[in-house]
């Protein structure tokens, strides 16, 4: 058994009916819609023509929420329904970064996540979902796809219907007939910022309001952005955290000298310190921080937010023993610096393959190259921080060994490298395209190439070859600076392209 929705574009006259029934149905708080009717027009006027797409979850058989979902708060049901467990979410907004189709939301009202759930108490009770009963045109057909009788079934097999995005493998399980194409691909639409055709004296749109070869989008509900700064700052404090142990366990081992006091007691406590910093903003921009224990009581193996969880506790439980041999025997063996630096390098790169697991935005998916571009600025990180303490404290190797500024000019060197590499790479679809020129060449291209490359690498890189007083100093200060804009835009960038 597998429930799915046919929707005869043909017959939508865009009258909302659904989406009223769908919040009546399940009393969804204003704002935020689990089924949506999208406007689009094409042509130049007076020849215009209007076009509707009902949007919502498409409840795919392989679907990237059930996946990523931390805590299981999301899961498919055994007639092929993806439903949510409000009880369990930890409103980490993951699920709305693996949706391609924009279907997640959160709820106002208890801070969890929400969706479509194919209005699954009324299944069980032999009734059609709420939208289909209201539907004035019956263009919503719900039933079992696998019941050739059913039809769901027949309308599949005998009439033309395409799906929302089929080249992400989710499956879905939401069919359409006579849709616009471009309702299909929002990254066609022209987006309009006022009522163009009221705002001109002659009804005419000017050449400034859109392209007239363009579809333009004329309603569309509100979908912002879910992940913000404190995201951008995790990966900061986090590269700070495993940097600094890599780094040192580095310097330690170059120098053949394992009892070095400052490495051995200094470093794991800035570590703990910058890893508990991390682990505070994960909590604090959960939606229900309260929850947030479940990633250890309700946990989903298969999300990488859990995964990185773990990996988070081991590394801060290595770093207090490498703490407490640095207290109490003064010397740090060599298993403890390896198994440190082993959890401290899958630490700065876990992140990789979390945000290649939200499958909704393509400018994340290249999870390998982002991997090694992680683990060189958590060098970058844990270099520069031992740059200023190098200042503050004014220690320095023995026997004139590798200084922490030799490390920081050459892990600057291999991030300039890896960030012109990553940027290099094109990306396979319009989506991953798009979201590039956003950050090369768009709104957030000044940023980029001023605060995260200029400023971030290679004025650093400058002060080092020119040598002037103060110069390593400042040179890491100014990597620190450059290493968070380049993670907030970055974030920021992937999040630019609309998913509907």
């Amino acid at each position: 058994m597998r429930y799915g929705f046919v929707i005869d574009q043909n017959r939508c006259i865009g009258c909302h009916a659904c989406t009223v029934a769908c919040k009546e149905e399940h009393q969804v708080p204003l704002g935020v819609f689990r089924t949506w009717v999208k406007y689009v027009e094409k042509g130049e006027y007076p020849n215009t023509s209007r076009h509707f797409g009902v949007m919502r979850c498409n409840h795919c058989d392989a679907a990237p929420c059930v996946t990523i979902c931390p805590t299981k708060a999301l899961y498919r049901r055994s007639d092929g329904i993806i439903d949510f467990d409000n009880q369990r979410c930890i409103g980490c907004k993951s699920c709305m970064q693996a949706c391609p189709y924009d279907a997640l939301y959160i709820d106002p009202n208890n801070n969890t996540a929400a969706k479509c759930n194919f209005c699954a108490h009324r299944v069980e009770a032999n009734l059609e979902p709420a939208c289909v009963i209201v539907c004035p045109t019956q263009a919503i057909l719900a039933g079992d796809l696998d019941d050739p009788a059913s039809k769901v079934a027949r309308a599949v097999a005998t009439q033309k219907v395409c799906v929302r995005k089929p080249e992400k493998g989710t499956e879905p399980k939401l069919f359409y007939v006579g849709i616009e194409d471009d309702l299909l691909h929002p990254t066609r639409l022209s987006r309009q910022s006022g009522y163009v055709f009221a705002e001109q004296r002659d009804h005419r749109p000017s050449e400034k309001s859109f392209d007239p070869a363009l579809t333009r989008e004329v309603y569309d509900v509100a979908h912002p952005a879910p992940w913000g700064w404190k995201i951008a700052a995790y990966l900061w404090t986090k590269s700070i955290a495993a940097g600094v142990m890599i780094v040192a366990a580095m310097l330690m081992a170059l120098a053949g000298n394992s009892s070095m006091r400052i490495f051995s007691i200094v470093s794991p406590m800035i570590a703990l310190v910058a890893l508990g910093i991390t682990m505070a903003l994960l909590v604090l921009d959960l939606k229900r921080p309260d929850r947030f224990y479940y990633l250890l009581t309700k946990p989903n193996f298969r999300s990488w937010l859990v995964i990185g969880a773990y990996i988070l506790m081991g590394f801060g439980a290595m770093c207090v023993v490498w703490l407490l041999y640095g207290l109490f025997k003064d010397f740090v063996p060599g298993v403890v610096l390896v198994l440190t630096t082993v959890l401290a390098a899958a630490s700065a790169c876990y992140s990789a393959f979390l945000f290649a697991q939200a499958k909704g935005r393509d400018f994340w998916q290249g999870k390998w190259s982002f991997c090694w571009h992680l683990l060189v600025q958590a060098l970058v990180a844990g270099a520069a921080t031992w740059v200023i303490c190098q200042a503050v404290t004014n220690f320095r190797m023995p026997f004139g060994g590798i200084q922490p500024a030799h490390v920081l000019v050459l892990s600057l060197f291999l991030s300039l490298i890896t960030l012109l590499m990553e940027i290099a790479i094109p990306r396979g679809t319009e989506d991953g395209k798009r979201a590039k020129k956003v950050l090369l060449q768009g709104e957030l291209s000044r940023r980029f190439w001023l605060s995260a490359v200029a400023l971030g690498l290679i004025l650093p890189i400058t002060l080092f070859l020119l040598d002037p007083p103060l110069a390593p100093s400042i040179a890491a200060v100014l990597a620190l600076y450059g290493l968070l804009w380049f993670e907030y835009l970055w974030v920021k960038a992937g999040q630019s392209v609309p998913l509907s």
